[in-house]
């Protein structure tokens, strides 16, 4: 089950955010082997053409669980402030021809805007 987090970023601004992804024993999940990605959107049924993807990336070492998350100024240029936006990051793994999926963030982002 996802964690519930909201965000909130600059309009026109470079985003980072390293996610820590932890077992429930507390140990820090090993993310070898696995891909990310999140997605924006004005809804949950927007287009896909709509969504705007962040770039995700497993920091290295996969074994420290830290992804990496990312929007450019060019992105974050074209959002509207006037809107709430949603989001949400997946991890999946690649293993013996089956994809296991997992959603471990979720919420709602808010965008400032800018006069510059």
């Amino acid at each position: 089950m996802a964690y519930n987090e909201d965000l909130s970023i600059d309009q026109g601004a470079d985003v980072a955010i390293d996610l820590y992804l932890i077992n429930k024993d507390g140990s820090a999940k090993d993310l070898t082997g696995y891909t990310g990605a999140a997605k924006m959107a004005t809804s949950h049924d927007a287009k896909d053409s709509d969504k705007v993807s962040f770039t995700a990336a497993v920091a290295s070492p996969a074994t420290d669980g830290i992804l990496n998350l990312s929007l450019t100024n060019s992105q974050t240029s074209t959002l509207n402030p006037k809107r709430r936006y949603v989001y949400d990051v997946e991890i999946s793994l690649d293993s013996d021809g089956t994809t296991t999926i997992e959603r471990v963030l979720q919420g709602l982002i808010t965008v400032t805007p800018s006069v510059t």
